[in-house]
């Protein structure tokens, strides 16, 4: 350590502090990576690996991005998973004569913790969590801090369910402590590539308190303070504009696990992890970020509450038929920029003019959104800010700089000091014009220019054919020699230099305190700011629903209290969408109060489960407000929606099928009430024929006799179509098939009744699997069905015990029990064994 150089000392000790952060040391122009971080970042990025002499025997691994280009090469890091410690100077070089120039992080950037607008998706939140074990529950709070939001809630203490909350969530980045299970940051990391913080500070940050201050439960407020502890230890900068905590209570919104949420493809399909063709890419016809952020919001919480849900109803009907000032609506929303990321970047510091722009184009909409709303009959409280839009029309120039350090940013006549400045720059600007007439009218050189350039300041240009002209009288004197010119100053020149140029950086100085003023002043309006982004999201959400509707001609449907369910003609949103217009079958569900489960059977890729998943986003559907699409549709508000569909089989973290089969079972009927609506789709297919088919049946009687949830059970154990006869509360039904001279063809209608053929033969013929292959499959399907006609399988009933066990005795065990194994002799035995052996082979 005594052999290094001074300013590697100083990388040394701020490196140990922040050992698990690469980080950008700042030299000049450039951010610098030394040791360890130089070899990672350069192998990474693909930079070159230099050295740098730093007073030891061998050079150092160095390697350094430019100033001006480093958020590019830090977003690919972050995108990496590493964490970027910004370690910038302190003070100006220039002032310091004696050492070297202060250096600290400033910021610590990681996944969770994004705020740089153009790294950022705009169509979604960022969020980064805490999880805190207190033993009978885990405490868990998220925050999007290029938002403010920050929600805060109790998880039941139980592995699956956190997990599910997090990874659903679509948190980025996990802060927990060293008391949380290791098996459950691991989770985090190696499957779901969230990444996890060991952090066990807890601080109380006094001017923060009001973030929690109306929560009663202590592990609520334990868990904000551990989030907010760490961000402001990273990011080391005001948090002004982080808002109340919300609670999420679990009774509050439509509980999803993560698998439900995948399969039913609401946000990302699930092959291609897209957002087109999921729900969400239907749904989305907003006019804003902050719309879209919030359809995400609704989609992934639908509400439970059918008050709440037939508000959003009323407003999309009053929308629907009040097209034209719908349309007025929509064209002023288009025009409001991202509210919350904007007070964001305004609390953080890092708003620029173009930013304050933004806002203030925004505010200008806001009296026609609101006096549209008036005329809808809407009941919205939406504040207009006159105030802040008047201060920021007077002060911001129209077409200001990205940087707030060129000046360019200020109107005039807003300050007279800024005004008088600009005055006497533009005197001088006048007097180098006039000066350069006047020269050449005195030299008679008639390309004479007179230029500037930072390293010279101002000066007269002279090319080499005309030099000769030049007079002692003149008083110029040589500065500079190029291959085709000369350049000269003059004593006239210099002084007046002296003063354009002192009246430059002082106008770029007080340009820069008058912004940073009056983005102080713009802070005292975020809390107003943020109430009015969420309006104007909600609004916008409401008007997309109502924009799909009319589109995909949706209608309103009734929520009912007898929990009962029908829906005529019901059709799958997104699937018909993507076809041809026509091509899609809609279908019928019928739930009576007496039907609890429908069995479904019919062949394979019939539309058994986009049946099931039809029913299921239609019910998402309707409860976040939006009509859905049917020609009719009586619902009841479900609590629950819990899913088993094949294509989440957890191949990735090593889990069979059936395993996979089993947990999600498992996690269902844990979980479900007579409210839930379950979705089961093929359940026991990965394990043997009977052992599949016995308990599909057992889960199925389990549900039928002990929850009472509606459910969706399709199979291809077309034995469990029996179960119809015994189980009061379970109906039949099936896709149809037409089959014709060996063809078949999938007519994706669902009826009454069972059927007792999978065509899985016909499915593979349509594969084009070899004829031959077909043919034999064929032959060898003939042998089993005959086989299996023989057998006589028959599911076995749900009887009593006793009545099980009651079995009729043979011929063979009733002698076996008249023997008296005590008084029989070794010649007697071997008699009696001999005629046991006859009468079985009777």
């Amino acid at each position: 350590m005594e052999k290094v150089t001074p300013m590697m000392r100083q990388y040394i000790e701020i490196k140990k502090q922040n050992m698990d952060v690469i980080i950008f040391f700042r030299l000049g122009d450039f951010y610098e990576m030394f040791f360890d971080d130089a070899i990672q970042v350069s192998r990474e990025l693909e930079l070159t690996l230099t050295g740098k002499n730093a007073g030891l025997e061998e050079r150092i691994p160095m390697c350094g991005v430019p100033h001006h280009a480093a958020n590019i090469y830090i977003d690919k890091l972050v995108e990496k998973g590493y964490k970027i410690g910004i370690c910038e100077q302190l003070e100006d070089p220039k002032g310091v004569t004696k050492g070297i120039v202060k250096r600290d992080i400033v910021q610590i950037i990681s996944k969770g913790t994004l705020i740089d607008a153009d790294t950022l998706n705009e169509k979604e939140n960022n969020y980064i969590g805490s999880v805190v074990d207190f033993e009978h529950a885990y405490g868990l709070c998220f925050s999007d801090i290029s938002t403010g939001v920050i929600y805060v809630e109790l998880i039941e203490h139980n592995i699956t369910k956190i997990v599910s909350e997090v990874v659903s969530t679509g948190i980025k980045e996990i802060i927990t402590t060293d008391k949380l299970d290791p098996s459950i940051a691991s989770l985090f990391r190696n499957q779901f590539k969230i990444n996890v913080n060991i952090d066990n500070n807890i601080d109380d940050i006094l001017e923060y308190k009001y973030i929690y201050d109306e929560l009663d439960d202590i592990r609520y407020i334990t868990t904000i303070k551990h989030l907010l502890s760490y961000i402001t230890n990273t990011q080391k900068r005001n948090l002004s504009h982080m808002q109340k905590a919300i609670v999420r209570q679990v009774n509050q919104s439509l509980k999803m696990d993560m698998h439900t949420k995948r399969n039913l493809e609401l946000t990302e399909t699930l092959r291609l992890k897209q957002r087109n063709y999921s729900l969400i890419w239907l749904l989305d016809k907003t006019k804003t970020a902050m719309g879209s952020r919030m359809l995400k919001y609704y989609i992934e919480n639908p509400l439970i509450e059918k008050n709440k849900i037939e508000k959003r109803y009323n407003c999309v009907e009053t929308l629907l038929k009040e097209f034209i000032l719908k349309s007025d609506l929509q064209n002023y929303l288009f025009q409001v920029y991202d509210l919350e990321r904007l007070s964001g970047r305004v609390a953080f510091g890092n708003a620029n003019a173009r930013d304050l722009l933004q806002l203030k184009n925004s505010i200008q909409v806001l009296p026609n959104i609101k006096e549209i709303l008036k005329k809808l009959n809407f009941d919205y409280c939406l504040e207009t800010l006159p105030e802040l839009y008047n201060l920021l029309e007077s002060s911001i120039h129209e077409n200001p700089p990205l940087s707030i350090k060129e000046g360019y940013l200020i109107k005039e006549g807003f300050n007279s000091e800024l005004d008088e400045l600009k005055d006497l720059r533009k005197g001088g600007k006048d007097f180098v014009a006039r000066f350069e007439a006047e020269e050449r009218e005195r030299t008679g050189i008639k390309n004479l220019k007179v230029g500037y350039n930072r390293v010279f300041g101002y000066y007269i240009e002279i090319s080499k054919g005309n030099v000769n002209l030049i007079k002692e009288e003149y008083g110029y004197e040589r500065r500079q020699t190029l291959s085709n010119c000369e350049r000269f100053i003059s004593p006239i020149l210099k002084e007046k230099e002296a003063l354009i140029l002192n009246a430059e950086e002082r106008i770029i100085e007080l340009e820069y305190n008058i912004f940073i003023s009056i983005r102080d002043k713009v802070k005292e309006f975020i809390p107003k700011l943020q109430d009015i982004a969420k309006i104007i999201s909600e609004i916008d959400v409401l008007q997309s629903f109502a924009t799909v509707t009319e589109e995909n001609n949706y209608i309103r449907p009734i929520l009912t209290t007898d929990h009962s369910l029908e829906i005529v003609e019901g059709r799958h949103p997104v699937v018909e969408k993507v076809l041809n217009e026509g091509v899609y079958v809609p279908n019928d569900v019928l739930f009576t109060k007496d039907t609890n489960i429908l069995l479904i059977t019919g062949p394979n890729m019939a539309g058994k489960s986009t049946y099931m998943r039809q029913l299921a986003i239609t019910v998402i559907m309707a409860q976040i407000g939006c009509f859905v699409p049917a020609l009719s549709a009586k619902l009841p508000v479900f609590d629950a929606i819990f899913t088993r569909i094949g294509a989440s089989d957890d191949l990735v973290s090593g889990e069979s099928t059936f395993m996979v089969e089993m947990t999600e079972a498992n996690y269902a009927i844990e979980n479900a009430t007579e409210n839930s609506l379950i979705l089961f789709d093929e359940l026991g297919r990965g394990t043997a024929t009977f052992d599949g088919m016995a308990l599909a049946q057992a889960i199925i009687e389990y549900i039928h006799d002990k929850i009472g949830a509606k459910t969706l059970f399709s199979t291809h154990y077309h034995e469990l179509t029996d179960l119809e006869n015994n189980l009061a509360h379970l109906k039949n039904i099936h896709v149809s098939a037409h089959e014709e001279d060996g063809n078949i063809t999938f007519l994706h209608k669902i009826k009454e009744g069972s059927v007792d053929k999978s065509y899985g033969i016909h499915v593979a013929k349509l594969a084009n699997l070899p004829d031959e292959l077909i043919k034999r499959a064929g032959n060898i399907l003939k042998v089993y069905e005959s086989t299996e006609k023989k057998r006589d399988i028959k599911v076995q009933e749900s009887l009593p015990l006793d009545e099980i066990l009651e079995i009729k005795e043979s011929k063979v065990e009733q002698q076996l029990k008249n023997i008296d194994p005590l008084n029989v002799t070794p010649l007697e035995a071997l008699n009696i064994l001999y005629k046991l052996k006859e009468e079985i082979k009777k």
